[in-house]
């Protein structure tokens, strides 16, 4: 909400001296957040004054439009002689009073204005627009013509309220009264401790038989509708300047005379307003639920397809406007240039029910001034003074004349109170603010109480905020100063520390992070196409999300199933931007549907839920295990004096797995596998025994090429994903002391030809339990292929073998026999020959 000084200043006799800073410190203290305070003007310098156009000669041979005008600026230069300007702008002609900046002045923006030779002619100063001067748009997009009444020579700063302060204050959802001049003049006179005039407060007159004819048949949805009328408006009348300068500083635009005041009204109330055509509407006004598909055309010009919650008003050909949302295209105000404009209005204020309007507003993506507030909250007993503020102000600016008939269609509610003992706020606060102060600031921010130990207080009708004990104990402890609450440091009881699981999470980020992995978190948010572009079988278990009901992203509208596509996404954003060697990694849930869908249970809110309560809401949640992946792309290794250096592949993936298992305790075994986005021919399976069965818990290596291509990724982009509470489960990360043998250890070099497709997996796992106990470490350290040497389809594998006893120094027979026993059982399951 921005709210001018300047206007702020008529509802509340602020000090001469006070700032806006000032006045953004008191507010502040009170519980408002004001962001910033703007300086309006103050890089301005005039002179700076009205003009009336005398001739405008149009200058040829440009390739643009330019005119030479003189314009008479009465005695402001100094000689009364007409001023000589040269100017681009067509939306004026001879007669017209311009805003004319004289050479000496400095626009904002530090732009200094002189006189300067252009076009063939000298231009002494400029006409303006109202960009230049730091006003914002008008609608026009051109040159600021004034009213004809306007006198020559006039001071322009002071005419356009070009300096002033304005606050920009970032209201909460519960304080809607504070979107409004009035609202925060009440907390600005609180501060202060001053009167506040407000401006609610207007002689109204009572309704009668002969209003304008309305019929409210959801009171449920609207409490509250007023109607009035006006007639005989100039079509020709237009906004005053100083209505709309107030309307500029608030960062609304000008649109029309009836439409400019009744936004008017509404940032000075609180109260939004509508006018609609009186010609276009016909017979009776209505309010009423729409019929499911009903069509209505609003006043941005979309036509919009209306759902049977939407609340709107109607007339006797159906909607004519969103209630609370927006008006209908069909009885919009005729702006005052048009041939003919409106002259009769009726004015709606009325008190829509904040759930369907927000409902409504995000349903059809349509957030308004009005919407806004509605959702917020807006006093209720504030919609006839606003009528008769915008009756009175149509009045005045255009001629008209009010009705007599008066319509106020009500449904009877009672004033909302709350019992609270007086020294409920100090024992909220740890402070003795006592019975009398306690009372004086629930009176100053308008409740009505009674009683002495047990307070009866009827809360105001602008504050829907207010529901219990605790929110009129806070008002209190705002008032009274949050800095004035003594600052003492919590005592919390001893901990358990950390989780097994949280533990093991934070020990997973460390590692990878050593190994050169950069953290990159992702909004846990998937569009489903990208399931195709990472190439899954239509019957995918991953295929199968969970959508949400309100998404932020209609492009993303379900919860992921796998870490890799914001990963991937994280690498080509950041691999175009110029960083093409990249590791990232990140741990965080996906979320797997259950099978059978339920609803959970609203669970109580006078009590904290039960176990069992509790228990039967996470039964229905999705499946939200906890998973952990890395993505590579570009070198691995950097060259330099050092060294070649080296391109990430496939079994860095691989490796970071080996990583993340270790961290866990957990034994991964890896093998060749096949899946989704990897590249077959370079895709690792990799499983875990648990409870004496193998499960898959994730896979690793290369992307395919086609999925490098969909997604926009660098060649040879490589992968891996684990479920990281699987390995939770079957691994044991209990520190174990390595033993050290002080015996020799007897080192076995074999070379084992195998067919080409006989993964060094199954090689490896036959030497291993072979070999016997005898086997301390086995690793692979050549692949060889030549099909001269081997013949065609056939592989290498050699490997060296450790041996060592825990009792004794082994013998070569010892050493020989082990090993010739783990090569027989490699060549009975694998077809395995030594070499040579």
């Amino acid at each position: 909400m921005r709210v001018p000084l300047s206007w702020l200043r008529e509802y509340v006799d602020l000090p001469a001296t006070e700032t806006g800073r000032d006045v953004q410190a008191k507010l502040i203290s009170a519980g408002l957040e004001v962001e910033t305070v703007e300086q309006l003007g103050h890089d301005l310098k005039g002179p700076l004054v009205v003009g009336q156009v005398l001739t405008i000669e149009e200058l040829e041979g440009f390739k643009k439009p330019i005119r030479f005008c003189t314009v008479d600026v009465g005695q402001a230069n100094g000689t009364g002689e007409p001023q000589e300007i040269v100017c681009g702008a067509r939306n004026f002609a001879v007669g017209d009073k311009v805003v004319v900046v004289l050479p000496g002045a400095v626009l904002p923006g530090n732009f200094a204005i002189a006189a300067r030779k252009t076009y063939g002619k000298t231009s002494h100063g400029m006409i303006c627009s109202g960009d230049e001067l730091g006003m914002g748009d008008d609608g026009s997009h051109g040159i600021i013509v004034l009213p004809p009444e306007t006198e020559v020579g006039k001071d322009a700063i002071e005419l356009l309220e070009l300096v002033d302060e304005v606050l920009d204050i970032a209201v909460t959802a519960n304080r809607g009264d504070c979107l409004s001049i009035r609202g925060v003049a009440r907390e600005t006179a609180i501060a202060y401790g001053l009167p506040l005039r407000d401006p609610a407060l207007l002689d109204v007159p009572g309704p009668n038989a002969f209003g304008y004819p309305v019929q409210v048949s959801d009171p449920v949805g609207c409490d509250r509708f007023t109607a009035r009328t006006v007639t005989g408006l100039s079509p020709e009348a237009r906004s005053p300047i100083w209505l709309r300068r107030r309307l500029q500083k608030v960062g609304m635009r000008p649109i029309s005379l009836a439409v400019d005041v009744t936004n008017y009204v509404m940032m000075e109330v609180g109260q939004p307003l509508h006018a609609y055509d009186r010609t276009l509407v016909q017979g009776t006004i209505g309010v009423r639920r729409a019929t499911e598909g009903e069509k209505l055309v609003t006043l941005d010009g979309v036509e919009r397809t209306l759902h049977a919650e939407d609340l709107v008003i109607t007339d006797e050909r159906g909607p004519i406007g969103l209630a609370g949302v927006m008006g209908g295209a069909n009885t919009e105000i005729a702006d005052h240039a048009e041939s003919e404009g409106t002259t009769d209005v009726v004015i709606e204020a009325a008190h829509f029910d904040a759930v369907s309007v927000a409902r409504t507003a995000r349903r059809h993506k349509l957030s308004s001034e009005a919407s806004k507030r509605f959702e917020r909250g807006v006093d209720p007993q504030a919609s006839s003074a606003a009528a008769q503020r915008t009756v009175d102000l149509l009045m005045l600016l255009a001629g008209g004349t009010a009705e007599a008939g008066v319509t106020e269609v009500i449904a009877s509610s009672a004033p909302h109170t709350i019992a609270v003992a007086a020294d409920h706020p100090d024992k909220v606060a740890g402070v003795v603010y006592g019975r009398e102060t306690v009372v004086r600031r629930l009176q100053e921010i308008g409740c009505d109480v009674y009683g002495q130990d047990e307070l009866i207080v009827t809360v105001p009708s602008w504050r829907p905020d207010l529901g219990e004990g605790n929110d009129l104990a806070e008002e209190v402890i705002r008032l009274e100063g949050y800095e004035n609450l003594p600052s003492t440091l919590p005592k919390p009881p001893s901990g358990r520390g950390l989780t097994h699981r949280q533990r093991l999470h934070r020990r997973v980020g460390r590692a990878l992070a050593g190994a050169g992995y950069v953290e990159a978190p992702n909004y846990p948010f998937v569009g489903e196409q990208v399931f195709d572009q990472l190439g899954l079988d239509a019957d995918d278990p991953a295929r199968r999300v969970v959508k949400l009901t309100n998404p932020l992203n209609d492009e993303e509208p379900a919860l992921r199933t796998s870490l890799l596509p914001g990963l991937l996404a994280a690498l080509r954003r950041n691999d175009g931007r110029g960083s093409h060697d990249l590791a990232l990694f990140e741990t965080g849930l996906v979320f797997l549907p259950r099978e059978e869908q339920q609803v959970a249970a609203q669970p109580p809110v006078d009590r904290r839920p039960t176990v069992e309560e509790i228990a039967a809401i996470d039964a229905v949640l999705p499946e939200q295990p906890r998973h952990v992946a890395a993505v590579l792309a570009g070198a691995r290794e950097q060259a330099g004096w050092w060294g070649k250096g080296r391109p990430a592949d496939w079994a860095d993936a691989v490796e970071a797995a080996r990583t993340v298992a270790g961290e866990a305790g957990a034994e991964l075994i890896v093998r060749k596998g096949r899946y989704g986005p990897w590249h077959p021919g370079r895709c690792a399976e990799l499983v875990v025994v648990a409870d004496g069965a193998e499960r898959v818990v994730g896979h690793a290596g290369e992307l395919h090429p086609r999925v490098l291509k969909a997604l926009g990724l660098p060649a040879r982009t490589s992968a891996m994903e684990l479920d990281l509470d699987v390995l939770e489960q079957v691994g044991d990360d209990t520190p174990r002391a390595p033993g050290i043998s002080t015996f020799p250890v007897a080192t076995q070099d074999v070379a084992l030809v195998v067919d080409a497709y006989v993964p060094h997996a199954d090689v490896e796992a036959a030497l291993r339990e072979g070999a016997g106990e005898l086997l301390e470490a086995i690793r692979l350290f050549d692949v060889y292929e030549n099909a001269e040497q081997l013949g065609d389809g056939r592989k290498s594998l050699a490997y060296a073998l450790r041996f060592r006893a825990g009792d004794r120094t082994l013998t070569v027979d010892e050493a020989s026999a082990a090993r010739d026993a783990a090569v027989a059982l490699a060549g009975e399951r694998t077809g395995a020959v030594l070499r040579g």
